[in-house]
């Protein structure tokens, strides 16, 4: 079964496959981390763009290591939780110290990295590598519950479960288990959906194990959608904004004119200075750190 899934599904990835430029020969193990780390919370359409303009910038983790933090808030636009570019420097800095500026292959020398987790580390020693681990994000999971489990969906989280669940459909060949790693991946985030697959389409059908049982996907949750306008979140990003955007540190009358409401533009200000991705000047002005 291993064989015919990895067979199939890899004849369903070349011609169905986005052309995502990480995924291009010649990327290196730092584009891959790269990819990886913009890519969590981030559609890869937004991501496409700004990580092929920071590769052409920083190719790679000792020249990132070298850049000041606001050049890299800058650089990191509006990809949305900052902090993330935050770790990542911190990263690439940990990589040119311990590792002398080579990613290194290892998925527990690379989880020893800051801000790498399981799923980033399994994903760099793969796709990278091509070494044999289990790769699981959402979309995997969701392919993996209904493919082999029969199960409409998967957890919330990836669980130790999870993981030897997609082990076990893995080649042992460690190639062909990479390219079933994002073959599976691609699969759930293009056809296997959460809410509206498409299995008349799916190279998987005819051994799907949820489709065989003739079960019937959930309703959908009830609940309303977040709201994002207008929330600290929100007002965090209008002040990031409005930092970038400037050449010289800004007054706080400046930053007052980004959000009506005191309080939520204190919280948003106050939280980003913690969060040491903003800093407070004499004379009531800020600017972004270095």
């Amino acid at each position: 079964m291993n064989d015919w899934l990895a067979s199939t599904l890899g004849d369903w990835f070349a011609d169905n496959g986005r052309d995502l430029p990480w995924r291009r020969s010649g990327t290196t193990a730092w584009g891959v981390l790269v990819s990886e780390v913009m890519s969590q919370q981030t559609p890869v359409g937004r991501v496409a763009p700004i990580w092929t303009e920071w590769m052409g910038r920083w190719p790679d983790a000792t020249a990132f290591a070298a850049a000041s933090t606001a050049d890299v808030l800058r650089a990191w636009g509006r990809l949305g939780y900052p902090r993330r570019a935050l770790r990542l420097h911190e990263c690439a800095a940990a990589i040119v110290e311990r590792h002398g500026g080579e990613v290194p292959s290892d998925v527990a020398a690379l989880e020893a990295l800051p801000g790498i987790g399981t799923y980033t580390a399994r994903a760099v020693s793969v796709f990278a590598y091509r070494r044999r681990h289990p790769v699981v994000d959402t979309n995997v999971r969701r392919v993996v519950a209904r493919f082999a489990q029969a199960r409409p969906d998967a957890g919330m989280a990836t669980t130790a479960a999870d993981l030897r669940a997609a082990e076990e459909l893995l080649p042992v060949d460690s190639g062909a288990a990479a390219d079933l790693s994002v073959a599976l991946m691609e699969l759930g985030a293009l056809l296997c959906t959460a809410r509206a697959p498409r299995c008349g389409e799916c190279p998987l059908a005819s051994e799907c194990g949820f489709l065989a049982s003739g079960a019937k996907l959930p309703d959908a949750p009830s609940r309303k959608p977040q709201r994002y306008h207008g929330t600290t979140r929100y007002v965090r990003g209008q002040i990031m904004a409005l930092l970038r955007d400037s050449t010289a540190p800004v007054p706080r009358v400046a930053i007052d004119g980004v959000w009506h409401e005191p309080a939520r533009r204190e919280e948003a200000l106050a939280g980003l200075i913690s969060d040491g991705l903003v800093d407070a000047l004499p004379g009531d002005r800020f600017t972004l750190p270095g």
